[in-house]
């Protein structure tokens, strides 16, 4: 009887030492992911929590589409989701997207930052190929992926889209 008693009492003593351990919790400010397009900047800014921008933010000048129309960035709502905000700035030539680049996501964990390194760029791909909102959702990152498009379809309708 005694040994039933140390032992489960061993047990669950191991068991909450288990459960007390956090995972090494190495954040940084979150790098923009970009499509890689012609927008002119960086791949690998970071962000610096909530953006203040919510409209246009200028234009200039892009080869993309042989000077016929110039580019111009628009930001789009942050959607919140369950893991963190997604927000997207959308470069435009014209009514054509160029490139899309996502400055805000949930990046607080480990886990968080595995699965936007591989949703984001599929998203970005998808909705370039695209040319709209209407894309499917990346599985494994559904949050994120119904966070994006909700930016998306903000940034769109900004521009008038």
């Amino acid at each position: 009887m005694r040994r039933a008693v140390v032992s489960s009492t061993a047990t669950v003593a191991g068991i909450l030492l288990l459960l007390s351990l956090k995972p090494h919790d190495a954040t940084g400010p979150a790098a923009v992911i970009s499509s890689g397009g012609s927008s002119g900047s960086s791949g690998t800014s970071g962000t610096s929590g909530s953006s203040g921008s919510d409209g246009s933010t200028g234009s200039t000048g892009s080869a993309a589409d042989a000077g016929s129309a110039s580019a111009r960035s628009v930001t789009g709502d942050a959607a919140d989701t369950r893991y963190g905000p997604v927000q997207v700035k959308v470069t435009l030539s014209g009514i054509r997207i160029t490139s899309i680049d996502v400055v805000q996501y949930p990046s607080q964990d480990h886990r968080d930052q595995e699965i936007n390194s591989y949703a984001l760029p599929v998203l970005n791909q998808e909705a370039i190929a695209a040319q709209s909102a209407d894309i499917d959702v990346v599985s494994g990152a559904t949050y994120t992926s119904d966070g994006y498009t909700a930016s998306l379809q903000s940034a769109l309708d900004k521009a008038g889209l």
